[in-house]
């Protein structure tokens, strides 16, 4: 949920963020920026570190920093402070991140492993939902610094569950040794799997046409369609259910069908729907074309998400972490890369939109054709343990 709630709680107290603080809007824009790049850098830290210490202390340590740091959040006295206080938010928010699919990874396997992952797609869409109407309605009571008051007791809440409620999942015997070298090692040894490669740049780029999407759909529906902020809202709470929905649905459909399948389908989705907004960005199409292309969009997406996360991690038990570290900062990272260049031609214009979701998931389909369309694992005793495929469904291949 970190993500989520991290971006769209507090995005509706942004302009008068900006006008308290004194800033210019593009240097208010980096409080968002910043936030991407430590939702990254943090799983990308957090990963190994859960392979080493396990997954428990890892979370507690994060989830407390990220409790205290969104308390300083709320007390930045100018904008720079604020900026780097958002990125440290982001680094401890990107932990829980990347221990929810590592720690899945250590309990579930086969078509348990598959749903568990459907799940943490649908936990996502409803975080989404509920994230932006919340922040809303919060608005309306406090200022924007009560917001991130707000994300203080919302991380307060889940590191008493943790704290209480979420055991070790990775024994001491199954821990990795060494320090940073290793981590070198086992990383290295992931990208010499082609599964692995494809299933994370499949998913960065698509993850890539998600976040344009984020960026660029409020100004396409109520700037040049011309939607209320009610309107929007409704328009944004539409999409996320079908990122919900899709999201189980792809998680029962890989376990009971196919997992490569199941990708192939969201990447179509996603690719018509990217097609109807650059259409919709060459030729002034009606706005239900434009609702029609986001929802298929965000849906494929979805889509991709469980079979995606399963090819990456379900190979490597022992260096799950790592795995899901290198898959989430993939995510985070192509989408903070793409989020601004919808913007390019101003607030009113849809093809921007069009050309970079088109774009990606062009991109995201041709790494799923270069390295999933045969499978080769090279493997090496002498770095990292060698990956086992027990548990890994008979469908994937």
């Amino acid at each position: 949920m970190f993500g989520p709630i991290s971006m769209d709680l507090y995005l509706p107290a942004l302009p008068a963020l900006t006008s308290e603080l004194g800033a210019a809007t593009s240097l208010a824009q980096l409080t968002v920026t910043a936030c991407l790049i430590g939702l990254a850098g943090g799983q990308l830290i957090a990963g190994p570190l859960s392979d080493r210490f396990g997954r428990r202390l890892p979370l507690l340590v994060g989830v407390t920093a990220y409790v205290v740091v969104s308390a300083l959040c709320a007390a930045s006295p100018t904008v720079e402070i604020l900026i780097v206080a958002r990125l440290v938010q982001g680094l401890a928010g990107g932990v829980g991140i990347v221990i929810a699919q590592a720690a899945g990874r250590d309990v579930y396997e086969g078509g348990r492993l598959i749903r568990f992952y459907g799940r943490l797609t649908v936990i996502g869409g409803l975080a989404a939902i509920v994230g932006p109407l919340l922040g809303g309605a919060l608005t309306a009571l406090m200022d924007w610094r009560g917001l991130f008051l707000v994300l203080a007791v919302i991380g307060a809440a889940i590191l008493a569950w943790a704290a209480f409620g979420f055991p070790e999942t990775l024994p001491a015997g199954e821990r990795t040794t060494g320090g940073f070298t290793r981590v070198g090692q086992d990383m290295r040894f992931l990208f010499r799997d082609r599964r692995f490669v494809g299933a994370v740049l499949a998913q960065g780029f698509v993850y890539a046409a998600l976040f344009a999407y984020l960026s660029g759909a409020t100004y396409v529906l109520q700037g040049v369609y011309g939607l209320t902020p009610q309107q929007y809202a409704l328009a944004f709470g539409l999409n996320s259910a079908g990122f919900m929905v899709f999201g189980y649905l792809a998680g029962r459909s890989s376990e009971r069908w196919s997992v490569i399948g199941t990708l192939v389908i969201g990447l179509i989705l996603a690719g018509v729907g990217a097609a109807g907004l650059l259409a919709a960005g060459l030729a002034h199409l009606p706005l239900i074309v434009v609702i029609v292309s986001l929802l298929l969009l965000v849906s494929g997406t979805a889509i991709t998400s469980p079979p995606s996360t399963t090819l990456a991690l379900s190979d490597y038990p022992h260096i799950a972490g790592t795995a899901s570290s290198l898959l989430g900062a993939a995510r985070f990272a192509f989408g903070g890369i793409a989020a601004p260049l919808v913007g390019v031609a101003g607030a009113f214009s849809i093809l921007p939109l069009g050309i970079v979701t088109t774009t990606s998931i062009g991109l995201a389909a041709i790494a799923g054709i270069i390295f999933l369309t045969r499978r080769t694992t090279t493997t090496d005793a002498d770095s990292s343990p060698t990956p086992t495929t027990e548990g890994t469904p008979t469908c994937v291949e």
